[in-house]
């Protein structure tokens, strides 16, 4: 979804860490930064000191390039002494991708949801030389573009094991009410859902801190998407019960530590906004649908600006999700065109 205005919200810091560097945001706790090789450039990571050694939340992507961050960030800011556990706070490539080589390679204990560790486990175990045939039907039945599609038909898929290294057996659950020590402080779990399946993010009982993971972004509402895995999930349904769910456990001073963009307090205000937000575009999408329209029919009345090239896959099932929503909810017929592309109107 677009950018939402800081409104109410205060960034700490105006600038991220260097690539190598960390700042520290609270006593004992490092933020981090890794590239990403797309239009949202990286991600957020953070180690908490527990003494004699770390606990890292998230990791960035598998490459030579991240491997080569964290090494310098082990000599550097987190001084030499060993990472011994690495939580993730989903299974997204982004925030996973080295969990299995900080496991591997530097015997630190993998602590993450169950669906979050199955779900990867298993995509970087599905490796695909070319698209399939469930997922090119997913495609044509979101209505996507014709040259996009023959594009994506000819082409290697994108494959989780490009981006997320081996995982070794065995890691260890975390789930709704669970707490969790790091950096001398108790966190409570609480689970988000919408942008991922059991989302895990953290509240500190002795301070303000949040570990929000991709769950409470600062200034972007997270992607949330239909996929060709589960083409009946209502996403949109689940993330607006867990912001509804977690706006009861904000404060405004909480500083908000997400995965992307800026630290941040003021954290009722930013839920009330990520609420307000997909309840205007499923708003304006009822509208929209008085006659029949593809989800790529709707990209300018949902997102509000035009969508290129880099943006049109999330953008894709992000339309999806809002559409199939209101459809689910009873608000809207769906029907399968001719070119199987499925087709949205308002109830009458």
């Amino acid at each position: 979804m677009k950018d939402q205005p800081p409104e109410g919200l205060r960034y700490p810091w105006d600038a991220p860490p260097a690539e190598g560097a960390a700042i520290e945001v609270a006593p004992g706790v490092l933020w981090m930064r890794l590239p990403l090789p797309m239009k949202l450039d990286h991600v957020n990571v953070y180690a908490l000191d527990d003494g004699d050694s770390w606990t890292v939340v998230d990791t960035g992507f598998a490459s030579n390039r991240g491997r080569a961050i964290w090494a310098a960030l082990m000599a550097g800011p987190l001084a030499g002494k060993p990472i011994t556990r690495v939580v993730v706070t989903h299974h997204h490539p982004d925030h996973i991708g080295l969990a299995g080589w900080l496991q591997s390679d530097h015997g630190a204990e993998l602590i993450t949801t169950r669906t979050a560790w199955l779900s990867a486990r298993m995509l970087t175990l599905d490796e695909q030389p070319v698209p399939t045939a469930e997922a090119l039907a997913f495609y044509r039945n979101a209505g996507m573009a014709p040259d996009i599609y023959a594009q994506r038909k000819a082409d290697r898929p994108f494959n989780f094991a490009d981006v997320v290294a081996p995982m070794p057996l065995g890691y260890t659950r975390i789930q709704q009410g669970d707490q969790l020590t790091m950096g001398g402080r108790t966190w409570d779990v609480h689970i988000g859902n919408g942008h991922a399946p059991e989302h895990a993010t953290f509240w500190s009982r002795d301070d303000n801190l949040v570990l929000a993971g991709d769950q409470i972004l600062s200034s972007i509402s997270p992607n949330i998407g239909v996929y060709a895995t589960e083409p009946m999930a209502d996403p949109i349904a689940e993330w607006l019960e867990a912001c509804e769910r977690l706006a009861l456990l904000a404060r405004p001073d909480h500083l908000v530590l997400g995965g992307h963009k800026l630290p941040f307090t003021g954290l009722p205000t930013r839920m009330r906004q990520l609420i307000e937000n997909h309840h205007s575009a499923l708003e304006r999408l009822l509208s929209y649908l008085d006659t029949p329209k593809t989800a790529t029919d709707c990209f300018s009345v949902l997102f509000k600006r035009r969508i290129g090239p880099a943006e049109y896959g999330l953008a894709l099932v992000e339309a999806v999700a809002h559409l199939s929503h209101l459809h689910q909810a009873g608000l809207a017929t769906r029907h399968t065109r001719a070119d199987d592309a499925w087709v949205y109107q308002r109830k009458a």
